[in-house]
């Protein structure tokens, strides 16, 4: 027999897990729940990439912060539930050599073209450290740490850390963090540049909208296109980069926005672009 109070209990708790707002071209992505230190389950896996691919397909939206509720970041995957293991395990028994990783949020938010700040409003840990590490920006509040976990618990990096630390840091550090399951406090991640600024933790949030309407006032299209070369830069010859940077000059040539920034720069005033 099916417990309905407690059915529609946790239905009414999972929709609630994950908040999504948009003002002023910014959507903001919190994870929300702070009495599970804001952990993830199979439910709100999907509904971050879902969220994440809205505010990339939304032409108001021009940043992305993502951040939490409460003390935690984000603690990691919630594994007290089956839902995770389950999907993970039907996904096996659907094809037993592969694994489509396309629309998983690690996979997201490193294909979309909107810039994303990671506010550390508190601690990440596994999974959520590598969601952190995944943001274009990251601005962590003093108080906070970032603990790579995933030895000490038997497994890797899963959610792509072992792509994006050695890219950050180096092959030395990143080996040193990710062999010994280390746990970093804010300090050290700002000196090893893993952030980009450490504030007071109750200004994590107002430092990190700071930032994303600056980014908001810039020409879109051209801040797109830069995150779009700088990722495809990861994996091209100079010589190759060089050419499609310009193959993708010649469009942003014909924008309204290109002429708006040339127009505001002779007039001396602000700009007002539209993303077109």
């Amino acid at each position: 027999m099916t417990n309905t109070s407690t059915d529609n209990s946790q239905a009414a708790t999972d929709e609630h897990a994950m908040l999504y707002t948009v003002e002023d071209h910014v959507a903001t992505i919190t994870f929300n729940r702070p009495e599970q230190q804001n952990t993830i389950s199979g439910a709100m896996l999907n509904k971050f990439s879902d969220m994440l691919l809205a505010a990339d397909q939304d032409v108001d939206v021009r940043a992305i912060i993502v951040t939490g509720t409460g003390k935690f970041f984000c603690a990691g995957l919630d594994l007290r539930g089956s839902d995770i293991t389950n999907n993970l395990a039907d996904k096996k028994r659907r094809s037993p050599t592969t694994l489509d990783l396309r629309n998983t949020p690690p996979t997201v938010l490193h294909n979309i073209d909107t810039p994303t700040i990671a506010a550390l409003n508190g601690s990440a840990a596994g999974y959520g450290m590598d969601l952190a590490l995944g943001c274009d920006i990251r601005i962590m509040a003093d108080t906070a740490k970032l603990a790579a976990a995933f030895t000490a618990r038997g497994v890797v990096p899963e959610s792509g850390g072992t792509w994006i630390l050695p890219r950050l840091i180096g092959w030395s550090k990143a080996s040193e963090i990710i062999f010994t399951g280390k746990t970093l406090v804010a300090s050290e991640c700002e000196e090893m540049g893993l952030v980009s600024h450490v504030v007071n933790n109750n200004e994590v949030g107002a430092r990190a909208l700071e930032m994303a309407k600056q980014i908001a006032s810039m020409a879109p299209l051209a801040v797109q296109s830069s995150k779009r070369m700088m990722r495809m830069s990861m994996n091209e010859t100079f010589n190759d980069h060089v050419h499609h940077v310009f193959l993708q000059l010649l469009p942003l040539f014909q924008s309204d926005d290109f002429k708006e920034g040339m127009a505001s720069f002779m007039e001396k005033r602000d700009a007002d672009f539209k993303g077109q």
